[in-house]
C-alpha cells in the first residue's frame, strides 16, 4: 500500500496508553502495525490517526495482543516488536526508513550522511521530511538521526523524547 494512507472502509485498531514517552497511540490494520504515535493527549493522538487514514474506520480495541506487544517493545529498550510493520508512503521514505531500520541501536547517523548513504548527497532536507513524516515512532528510530554538529534537532516526537529515547538506547547497551 506504499503511497496510500487508507482504502475506503479499512478497518484499522487502535488504543491509547500513557507510557515514560508520553501518551502513546499503537494502531494496526491487518498487514501490521500501522501507526506508533507519540504525545501529550490522547484526544489530539486520535486525530492524527483519522488524519493518517481518512478513509478507514478506526476502532478502539484496548485489550489487543498487538497493543500490548507495542507497549512493551516502547518501555523496554532491550526488545523488539514483535509484529509486521505495515508502512504507507512514498518511494523515497520508505528508503529512508529501511535504512533506519537497519541502524542498531545506541547508534546514530546525520541527515547529510544519511542522504549521502541513499545516493542523494544534497537531499539532507528531504530525509528529515521523511523522518518527519515517520508514521512508526520508535519501531523506525528516526531519534537516531542528528544534525552534523551532534546536536538534538528535528524530531517529529519532540526533542525531549529523542534525547531519552537515545540515553534510553545507549543505558540498554552491553557493556
Amino acid at each position: 500500500m506504499s503511497g496510500k494512507k487508507s482504502v475506503p472502509g479499512e478497518l484499522i485498531r487502535y488504543a491509547t496508553t500513557p507510557g515514560s514517552l508520553g501518551t502513546v497511540l499503537a494502531a494496526w490494520s491487518e498487514q501490521g502495525v500501522c501507526a506508533i504515535l507519540l504525545g501529550d493527549e490522547p484526544g489530539l493522538l486520535i486525530q492524527d490517526l483519522a488524519k493518517r487514514f481518512p478513509n478507514a474506520i478506526c476502532q478502539p480495541d484496548p485489550e489487543s495482543e498487538i497493543f500490548r506487544g507495542v507497549i512493551r517493545f516502547l518501555e523496554e529498550p532491550e526488545s523488539q516488536l514483535e509484529f509486521p510493520l505495515d508502512l504507507r508512503g512514498t518511494p523515497f521514505q520508505r528508503r529512508v526508513w529501511d535504512a533506519l531500520a537497519g541502524l542498531p541501536a545506541g547508534a546514530t547517523t546525520t541527515y547529510s550522511g544519511l542522504a549521502a548513504e541513499l545516493g542523494v548527497p544534497a537531499g539532507a532536507r528531504a530525509v528529515a521530511a521523511a523522518c518527519a513524516a515517520n508514521p512508526v515512532a520508535v519501531a523506525i528510530p528516526c531519534h537516531r538521526v542528528i544534525r552534523r554538529n551532534g546536536s538534538l534537532t528535528g524530531y517529529r516526537w519532540g526533542i525531549e523524547r529523542k534525547a531519552s529515547l537515545l540515553a534510553r538506547e545507549s543505558c540498554a547497551l552491553p557493556l
